[in-house]
């Protein structure tokens, strides 16, 4: 896709990642911001911003679409090769900073693979 235009809607969207480490889903983005769109937008949004290499989504819980900051992707390519967790208490979903191997697999090509653990966070555990 290329250069994404600073429209109000990506800087909306991206401040909503600013400062967290923590996915969130498109639901609760939606809830957030309907105030000021409409839900096709952020979806579009969402999407330009995947394939711009900007954020990474997963399935979750229930089949919700998550979404959270990419490190080191591009346009080309999305290196977010790692396992998400999801509290199944308090509903917190983070990626967990795991390298993981893709196994190959004969006369197959693998280009997504998505790993969700669930269970108790670090709050919830204790």
């Amino acid at each position: 896709m290329g250069v994404i235009r600073k429209t109000k809607s990506v800087e909306a969207l991206l401040n909503e990642f600013k400062d967290s480490n923590e996915a969130i889903s498109a639901k609760q983005l939606i809830e957030q911001l309907d105030s000021k769109f409409n839900k096709t937008t952020i979806y579009r949004v969402l999407d330009k911003l995947e394939e711009d290499g900007i954020l990474h989504s997963f399935l979750g819980k229930e089949g919700l679409k998550w979404y959270a900051k990419c490190n080191g992707c591009s346009t080309s390519e999305h290196k977010d090769v790692h396992p998400h967790f999801q509290c199944l208490k308090c509903g917190k979903v983070d990626c967990l900073p795991i390298n993981m191997s893709i196994p190959k697999i004969p006369n197959r090509k693998v280009e997504v693979s998505q790993i969700l653990i669930q269970g108790l966070c670090e709050l919830c555990f204790t």
